[in-house]
Parts: C-alpha cells; sequence; structure tokens
C-alpha cells in the first residue's frame, strides 16, 4: 500500500486523492458503493488515499473511521476530516486517540460546516476549539507526552500519537479583507503544526498559481494539494447561489456548464475534460498533487480524468485560457502577467484604509491605561480590583464590568477578554463560530457563512479596524488558546490582574 506521507513528502511524486462523503447510515447502498470505489482505486494504484468528510454540511452521517478503516483493509491509505463543530475538547482528545490506536494517521484538520436541523431542530453547535488550537493539540499529542496537563497525576505518562496534519485554504475570495485573513491564517496554520494544504474549490488558474506565489514570498514550505472538483449541475447550482459555503462557481462558468447540459450525457463529458484540464494546469504550476472530488462518480470517471490529464501534460499552459473563471475586478493578490495569463510577483494595489473608528480609537487608549504595565493607572487598577476580590463587592464588581462591556462590545462574560487582540470586537458575540484565530472559509462577498445577507464576516471587520491602523500584520502569527470554561461568568479585569487568563504565558 502507497503511503500518502511518504508520497507527498517525495519532491518527484504528483500524490492523487480523492474526497468520499460517508452514507447516511451504516448499511446504505452509498457505503457500498464508496467501498467499491475505493477497490478500484486500490487495484489501479494511481491514487495515494482517499479523504473521508466527516459530517459533510453540518448534516450527521456515518463516522468517518469506520469507513476508514474498511478501506485501509482494502489497501489504500485513508485522510481522515477532523472537524471542530460537534465535539469538544475532551471528546477530540479522546477521538484522536482511538484513531491513532487504528492507524488513522493522516489528518484533515477544518472549522466544518455549521450543523444543520437534525433531531428535533437544530443541535447546539460546538466550535469548542478552531483549527490552530486543534493544530496544536494535535502536535502536543505527537510530541513529548509530559508537554501536558492531566489529572490526576498519574495519568500523564503515555505514548506519543503520530498525526501528519493537513489543512484547507481558500484563495477563492472576492475581497481583499476575505483573502487576506485567508493568508494570515494559513501563516498561523503552519507555525502550529500543519504539515500540508488542500485549496477550497475553485476554477481559476490565475487564483491557483497566486498561491504558490504567496507561499514562496513568505517561506512556507509545506506541500500543496490543489482541488480539482467535478459539481453536477445540482451542486453547482447550490455553489453558484452561495449555499455551499466557501465553494464558488461563477457567473462565467455557470453559464458555460448550463450550456453543456444540454447535450446528451448532460454534460457529463464536459465537466470531465475540465476536470482533467485543471488537473493537468496543476501538475505544471508545480503543486504537489491533487485532491479530486464531486458527487455521483465512478472510478472510471476518475481514471479518465487522470489519462486525460497524463496525455496532456505538455499542453498545460495553453489550458491557462480556458481556466479563468475569476471576476476580473474581483481581488487578485498580485499584478496579472498578460504574457503568460498567470501572475507577476508584484503586488496588485490595495484598498484605500477605512477611517479609524472613534469607539476603537477610545477602547484601545482606555486599555492601554488600566492594562498596559508601564502606565500610571496600571498599579493602582491592579490594587483595587485584587482587594475588590476578597470583599462582598466582588459579584457586583463583576456585574457592574458585564454591564458596561455588553454595552460596548455585546460581551458575553467569558471571563477571559480577547477584545485587545482583536480590535475590540467581540468573537464570542461576533464570530458564528466563536473562533479565535481567524476565520473558517465560508464567508461569501464579505457575509459570515451563517448569516448571509445579514451579518459581515467577524474577520472581515477586524482585518478593516487594524488596517485603518496599518497594524494588520499582527495577524500573521501567534496562538490564542481556547476559551477556559472555568473562568466563565467571572470578572476578566480581575483574572487578568491574578494571572489566570491567556495573557498568562504559562496557562
Amino acid at each position: 500500500m502507497k503511503k500518502f506521507q511518504n508520497s507527498l513528502q517525495e519532491p518527484d511524486q504528483f500524490t492523487l486523492t480523492y474526497e468520499l462523503v460517508p452514507s447516511r447510515g451504516g448499511r446504505a447502498d452509498a457505503h457500498e458503493r464508496a467501498l467499491t470505489l475505493a477497490r478500484d482505486a486500490a487495484a489501479d494504484d494511481r491514487l495515494t488515499a482517499v479523504s473521508i468528510t466527516e459530517n459533510a454540511g453540518g448534516h450527521p452521517v456515518l463516522s468517518p473511521e469506520v469507513l476508514g478503516i474498511e478501506i485501509k483493509k482494502l489497501g489504500l491509505d485513508v485522510i481522515i476530516h477532523l472537524s471542530c463543530k460537534d465535539k469538544n475538547r475532551n471528546q477530540m482528545e479522546s477521538q484522536l486517540f482511538a484513531w491513532d490506536r487504528e492507524g488513522l494517521r493522516n489528518l484533515l484538520v477544518i472549522a466544518g460546516d455549521y450543523p444543520q436541523k437534525g433531531y428535533r431542530g437544530h443541535p447546539k453547535p460546538v466550535f469548542d476549539l478552531d483549527t490552530i488550537q486543534a493544530l496544536d493539540l494535535i502536535s502536543r499529542l505527537n510530541r513529548d507526552p509530559k508537554d501536558r496537563t492531566a489529572h490526576p497525576p498519574t495519568l500523564k505518562k503515555y505514548q506519543p500519537t503520530a498525526f501528519y496534519k493537513g489543512v484547507a485554504l481558500s484563495p477563492f475570495k472576492f475581497l481583499e479583507s476575505e483573502l487576506m485573513m485567508q493568508y494570515m491564517k494559513l501563516m498561523r496554520k503552519v507555525e502550529n503544526g500543519a504539515d500540508y494544504v488542500i485549496t477550497q474549490i475553485g476554477f481559476d488558474a490565475r487564483k491557483f498559481h497566486e498561491l504558490l506565489l504567496f507561499m514562496k514570498q513568505n517561506h512556507i514550505h509545506v506541500p500543496v494539494l490543489g482541488n480539482v472538483f467535478i459539481p453536477n449541475m445540482t451542486v453547482a447550482k447550490l455553489m453558484y447561489k452561495g449555499m455551499i459555503p466557501g465553494c464558488v462557481i461563477t457567473d462565467a462558468l455557470y453559464e458555460e456548464m448550463w450550456d453543456e447540459a444540454q447535450s446528451a450525457d448532460g454534460g457529463k463529458k464536459a465537466r470531465l475534460k475540465r476536470a482533467s484540464r485543471l488537473l493537468t494546469i496543476l501538475k505544471g504550476l508545480g503543486y504537489a498533487g491533487a485532491h479530486i472530488g464531486g458527487p455521483g462518480l465512478t472510478y472510471k470517471d476518475i481514471a479518465s480524468v487522470i489519462s486525460e490529464a497524463d496525455r496532456s501534460e505538455k499542453e498545460w499552459r495553453d489550458f491557462i485560457p480556458k481556466m479563468s473563471y475569476w471576476p476580473e475586478k474581483r481581488f487578485y493578490l498580485y499584478e496579472k502577467d498578460n504574457q503568460t495569463g498567470l501572475n507577476r510577483e508584484t503586488p496588485s494595489k490595495r484598498s484605500k484604509p477605512h477611517s479609524k473608528q472613534l469607539s476603537f480609537l477610545f477602547a484601545r487608549m482606555m486599555h492601554t491605561l488600566l492594562f498596559s504595565k508601564n502606565s500610571p493607572l496600571f498599579s493602582p487598577a491592579k490594587k483595587t480590583c485584587l482587594a475588590l476580590e476578597k470583599t462582598r463587592l466582588a459579584n457586583g464588581f463583576a456585574q457592574y464590568e458585564h454591564v458596561v462591556k455588553f454595552l460596548l462590545f455585546s460581551c458575553r462574560n467569558c471571563g477571559d477578554c480577547v477584545l485587545s487582540e482583536l480590535a475590540f470586537l467581540c468573537p464570542q458575540a461576533g464570530c458564528a463560530k466563536y473562533m479565535l484565530n481567524g476565520p473558517c472559509g465560508g464567508s461569501r462577498n464579505g457575509w459570515c457563512e451563517v448569516y448571509p445577507g445579514r451579518k459581515p464576516c467577524f474577520y472581515v471587520r477586524v482585518y478593516e479596524r487594524l488596517k485603518a491602523c496599518h497594524e494588520e500584520t499582527k495577524l500573521n502569527s501567534g496562538l490564542l488558546p481556547p476559551r477556559d470554561w472555568v473562568l466563565n461568568q467571572t470578572s476578566s479585569w480581575i483574572n487578568f490582574y491574578k494571572g489566570i487568563d491567556h495573557t498568562n504565558p504559562k496557562k
């Protein structure tokens, strides 16, 4: 059996994977079709691995490790999606131990789609960790087992895990603020342990090239798989309307697919040909591999795409004009190279910063006065807060803090405030997925995945505020640790001065 990790780390290999979506139930016909596809792929030997989604689209289906274990027995390597949406950090850690035991060590770590309606209504979204925090957790599990806190102390020793951690990234964003936040988060993902990258779904050669240029200029040296998705018309229509988070079908592409669908085969042959062209381009650009996917495909379809791409490998530059489905007026990170149809290494013009918001400037000034150690008010503020904690006024003081911050920032009283790190916007109130370390990939045209047309993406707002002060690069690195729930409904001011919140480097 070819190993995915070994293949991806070999410079001369072009690694091919395929995405499978588990069935609704463990005894469905779709489950058997997935096993048949995996069996055929293992016999062909051109696919190195299949990736298996976890509750894709926010709908509950068969747990991915069940299908993964069966496929490994067929002789094909497996990538398991680890989604943050449905489980807290303890359940995630328990699941990771189980997957390591079963030899399911290739991961794609994602935030996950927002949960959809299930048993008796909509479930509670968990998102206890975001992707950066999940990467940090897994990196710790892979390292020295003493590098953690466990209770009781006798449980501290365990065998380190051996996970290979992938992440997703979307260069297919319409706005500068959305795109820059994706790239900034990529830098943080790699800093916190990402071993490889898979792109989101897109159909533009210049955008795929953009990602490689960004990684080169920022010295990011991890392999990248380009996404080659083959939608049927039902899925294409959903993507076109923005109903599948993070996936974009532009006007030009949708019109072309609609015309193709009028043919006798419903446009399938044309869709497969487009996929083979994209696969050829990815090889020519220097991608480490490709991640193929699409509904209702047989392995015969996949094999035909791979074979056609192999035959046309030398023609990849000729396909670039035929794989240009991004609106020209939408944001590109680099200027266009009119000779190649790709990008020059010159950054494109950025939009002018918004005017500085007085509320932001006032909040930052007050924070500096009260919480900066160099401020003359720091010492008296600290003494006052610590003295109040030991009196009957402590609860009243905590309620006073909450009321003030609720009126100013819609505070959720988490007891561990990160306002100063996120442009004085509260992620517990402003982000549908409560993410502390950058956005998910689901925003579209600046709108939140969960509330499109009603609520701007939280991190678009953060970026614009920081850009107005020329401070957006502060989002390039670092890690905000997950919320400590023991501090919930307590005073974040007192917790800060006591040194028990996230600002304590030993925490």
